[in-house]
């Protein structure tokens, strides 16, 4: 965190959810990214520990990303050590995830020997290097539709209708790239588009059905966690319904915003624990989730409307803070005048969310 001393040496550091070796849970860990090697560490009470908890070598590394094998977890990258050891590591967001398969991949690179350090050049947008005549879209469509090895289907919640057997378009290039069906995200979205061209998959969501509305030349289809596609024949089969007017799914019918590992202060137990947060607009609430559980419901959250939120000084503790603090805080007070107490891991991070949250207050 930003009271830690600065060190020229870290290329990438932040939370990411780990599976242990042993014990097969899955435990938040604050990670280091050096040259050749990635540092982890275990958080108490808002600090870390002076003792890191392991080392991953980063020689002879192999970086799989996406790795799709845990059901309920979309967003984990496996690195395989030059001995063999694995390791799972989730990260909150696809976009976070890919940004630090990004930076290990080209921490790997270096260490190879002869390396001349020179980054591959980038996939231009909208590249046509897939060869789809190549390609059996009948045969990829029945290997999406496999029950072990497929594409996992899910109720998604959005305005207020809720779509039953049906994936987000990001899943959809996460498989097609873990399937090796594609070598990159642009190819999986070329490979995706022609999949909607030809009817075998269809935006059953109001943002997929805009993109196709509006799009001008190109691909169509979006490498998007929010827009929402389905099988043709399962949407006419089941189609999609008005949600129940529940409180649960209401809250989560809005657009999200914005995802991070923050620190949360207990209310009833003083501790600090590590939370994914997920903050949606319209309707606008606070989410926040338990990333050692694969259950996918929130732990907590609240309405923002009427909330009061703002920055707290990171000069000795404030009141009704406890434990050990180690900056970058900022508190929320609820129409209901409920405190929640957050860490942020930098005082940019803290700056960002306040903006976010009051931009929906």
């Amino acid at each position: 965190m930003d009271n830690d001393v600065q060190d020229s040496s870290v290329l990438k550091d932040g939370f990411l959810v780990k599976r242990g070796h042993v014990v097969l849970n899955w435990k938040v860990r604050w990670f280091v990214l050096k040259a050749d090697k990635l540092l982890y560490y275990k958080y108490e009470g808002g600090k870390r520990d002076s003792c890191h908890r392991g080392t991953i070598p980063l020689a002879g590394c192999e970086i799989t990303c996406p790795y799709l094998e845990f059901e309920n977890r979309p967003l984990v990258l496996r690195l395989k050590s030059n001995s063999s050891e694995e390791y799972f590591l989730e990260a909150c967001s696809r976009e976070e995830r890919d940004e630090w398969a990004t930076e290990i991949r080209a921490a790997v690179q270096k260490l190879r020997p002869g390396s001349t350090n020179t980054p591959p050049a980038p996939a231009r947008k909208g590249s046509k290097s897939l060869q789809l005549h190549n390609i059996n879209l009948s045969q990829v469509v029945d290997s999406m539709y496999d029950v072990h090895s497929g594409i996992k289907m899910s109720s998604h919640v959005e305005q207020g209708s809720t779509y039953i057997n049906c994936f987000s378009g990001s899943a959809v290039v996460d498989w097609l790239v873990f399937m090796q069906l594609a070598l990159t995200r642009v190819e999986a979205v070329t490979l995706a588009s022609a999949l909607l061209d030809e009817g075998s998959v269809r935006a059953v969501g109001i943002k997929s059905v805009e993109a196709i509305r509006n799009a001008a030349l190109g691909e169509q289809f979006l490498d998007d966690s929010t827009a929402l596609y389905s099988f043709a024949e399962s949407f006419k089969k089941r189609g999609s319904v008005k949600a129940e007017k529940s409180v649960s799914a209401v809250e989560l019918s809005g657009r999200v915003q914005k995802r991070g590992y923050l620190l949360k202060q207990g209310h009833k137990v003083k501790n600090w624990k590590v939370r994914l947060f997920v903050l949606r607009a319209e309707p606008g609430f606070l989410h926040y989730y338990d990333p050692s559980k694969d259950d996918i419901s929130p732990a907590g959250g609240f309405s923002l409307r009427g909330c009061l939120v703002s920055s707290l000084h990171d000069n000795g503790i404030p009141s009704g803070v406890k434990g050990k603090v180690q900056g970058n805080l900022f508190k929320i007070i609820t129409q209901t005048d409920r405190h929640y107490f957050i860490q942020a891991p930098t005082r940019q991070e803290k700056m960002e969310w306040i903006e976010a949250i009051k931009q929906l207050t």
